[in-house]
């Protein structure tokens, strides 16, 4: 089989949520006909998300799945070329940029938007999986709306388990927060404010064994701690269960190439989307741990490709 030849754009974009669909259809409108690469789950983290109703422009619910089909089939209306491969290296000292796809496929790019996303920590629990969507979530600011006047938990002891459920208390009559140890890792003044919420218990020395719930219609009824201290067993009912152990930004392609934080989120310039390596951009969840949301991957997708533009124009 005779290998493809070099596919060369002026834009390159790895990833496919709100940031990379949005920087799509901004490179696209500019005539800069973008490359989309997209893996083997396109949509990113919305196509795990059911109903949608902070998404501006639909009074009505929508669905994750829907919403990033639509963003897809925008993005090729305007002449973006969708390619499904997974890219296995980059080389970002070279120019143009070189990207290697696992399909044999190699791409060269004149710039580069990166929009791979996070993905939030599971704790791996066949039952988890099996409820997500339906009472398990792993973000509160997404679906704590759904669960007003109940019960819910929330697993971690950072600063974003202690925000989550501070944020839930708005909506939920009682808040458990279940920490395996026995002292939070959140900040101070965080942590003083999460003591001082009548709605907040916290259960210490404590794991999430299993999620209990009804198969049909789905819903979760409850959950098994297990004391870590005394290896005791117990079963909490509660109406949903929220994740916060963390995300994982998708940048192991670009270690030792792009500046990143300690936790590997990669770092841009000030009120841009600029990396490190100018001509190369990062958009939505793979730059940003502080908002998360789809409006302002959108927001940063177009801000990429704006800047992409006037970079080429140079």
């Amino acid at each position: 089989m005779s290998q493809n030849p070099t596919k060369h754009t002026k834009v390159l974009i790895i990833g496919s949520g709100p940031a990379g669909y949005t920087a799509a259809v901004y490179a696209a409108r500019a005539m800069l006909n973008p490359i989309l690469i997209y893996g083997v789950e396109p949509g990113g983290q919305l196509t795990t998300t059911t109903d949608v109703e902070n998404y501006p422009g639909f009074s009505e619910v929508i669905q994750g799945p829907w919403l990033m089909d639509q963003m897809k089939d925008q993005a090729k209306a305007v002449g973006t070329e969708m390619i499904e491969d997974h890219i296995g290296s980059v080389n970002l000292k070279s120019t143009p940029f070189e990207a290697a796809g696992d399909s044999g496929q190699k791409y060269t790019a004149d710039s580069i938007i990166i929009s791979t996303g996070a993905q939030a920590r599971w704790l791996n629990l066949k039952s988890e999986q099996e409820f997500r969507g339906f009472g398990v979530s792993a973000c509160a600011t997404c679906d704590g709306f759904f669960f007003k006047n109940k019960e819910v938990a929330v697993v971690g002891g950072g600063n974003a388990a202690v925000e989550e459920a501070m944020f839930l208390t708005k909506f939920a009559s009682k808040v458990k927060l279940i920490h395996r140890r026995d002292s939070l890792r959140a900040e101070k003044m965080l942590q003083k404010k999460l003591m001082e919420n009548k709605k907040i218990e916290i259960i210490w020395d404590s794991v999430v064994e299993d999620v209990v719930g009804d198969k049909e219609p789905k819903s979760v009824k409850g959950i098994k701690i297990k004391n870590l201290k005394t290896n005791k067993i117990d079963e909490i009912k509660l109406d949903g269960l929220f994740i916060a152990i963390g995300h994982d930004p998708a940048t192991q392609l670009f270690k030792d190439q792009l500046n990143m934080d300690k936790e590997g989120y990669l770092i841009t310039k000030p009120d841009s989307t600029e990396t490190s390596i100018q001509g190369v951009y990062a958009a939505g969840d793979v730059k940003d741990k502080t908002f998360r949301q789809a409006v302002t991957a959108a927001g940063m997708g177009c801000m990429a490709a704006l800047e992409a533009e006037k970079f080429l124009s140079q």
